[in-house]
C-alpha cells in the first residue's frame, strides 16, 4: 500500500469511499474538485493497494491566535474491509506531514458527531478533543 495524490481516474472509488460517510458525491464532482484542491496545494490523498481503499482531505488555515498555520483534515475515509489495518493512520501521518511543511503548528480533525468509531480512531493516534465546531449552510 502507498499513499499518493489523488487523480482523475480515482473519481469512482472517491465517490464510493465518500458515499459511505453519507456525503452526496457524484464521479463528476469528484472529477470537478480533484483539480481545484490540487490547484490550491491541497490535493486529495489516497491509499492505494492496487486500487484505491481510503482517502483524505485536508487544508492549512493561517490563524491570528497561534505562531503558525493550522491544518485541518477534512475527510478521512477507508473502505470497510480495510479498516484496522493502518491505513487510515498512514492517510493522517501523510497529511500531517504535509502540515509540517507547510509550517503548521497544530493539525485539526473534523468529524461528524455521529462517527464515534472515527473518534475513537483519532484519540488512539493521539488526538484530543479540544473544542466544538458549529455549522451553518449558506444560501446559494
Amino acid at each position: 500500500m502507498h499513499i499518493r495524490e489523488a487523480h482523475a481516474g480515482d473519481d469512482v472509488a472517491i465517490a464510493t469511499l465518500v458515499a459511505d460517510l453519507k456525503h452526496p458525491l457524484t464521479r463528476d464532482d469528484v472529477r470537478a474538485r480533484l483539480p481545484m484542491l490540487a490547484a490550491a496545494g491541497l490535493p486529495v490523498l489516497v491509499a492505494d493497494d492496487g486500487g484505491v481503499i481510503g482517502c483524505a482531505t485536508w487544508s492549512v488555515m493561517p490563524v491570528l491566535h497561534r505562531p503558525g498555520p493550522v491544518g485541518r483534515i477534512s475527510l478521512l475515509v477507508v473502505a470497510a474491509g480495510w479498516r484496522g489495518r493502518g491505513v487510515g493512520r498512514r492517510l493522517v501521518e501523510a497529511v500531517e506531514a504535509r502540515c509540517r511543511d507547510r509550517g503548521c503548528v497544530l493539525v485539526e480533525v473534523t468529524s461528524h458527531e455521529r462517527l464515534a468509531e472515527a473518534h475513537g480512531f483519532y484519540e488512539a493516534i493521539g488526538y484530543r478533543r479540544t473544542s466544538v465546531r458549529f455549522g451553518k449552510p449558506l444560501d446559494s
